[in-house]
């Protein structure tokens, strides 16, 4: 999905897939907000990138946030509430929807 900086920006970053993934599931059914991509970092850092309204993507980073710490290391987590545009081209690299 194509972030074009239209809505809020929650990121949650761990170290391995596991906890990542187990984020994501867990932030994508916390609140109505839609995965914009992943990102494999390197060094076993991954991070989830969502998308939504204020109040969505911060309730969704903060639950992500608490699984992935329970089982894994969290290592980041933070919600920008109205990024510039220029941030959309920087997250969309790893473009979820992308062929």
């Amino acid at each position: 999905m194509r972030y074009m900086g239209e809505e809020a920006l929650g990121l949650v970053e761990t170290v391995g897939l596991v906890p990542a993934l187990k984020a994501c599931d867990e932030m994508l059914k916390a609140a109505n907000v839609e995965l914009v991509s992943y990102e494999n970092i390197g060094s076993t850092l991954v991070t989830i990138m969502i998308k939504g309204d204020v109040a969505a993507v911060e309730a969704s980073v903060v639950a992500g946030a608490k699984v992935a710490a329970e089982i894994g290391k969290l290592t980041a987590q933070n919600v920008m509430p109205r990024p510039i545009r220029a941030v959309g081209d920087i997250v969309s690299v790893h473009d979820i929807d992308q062929q």
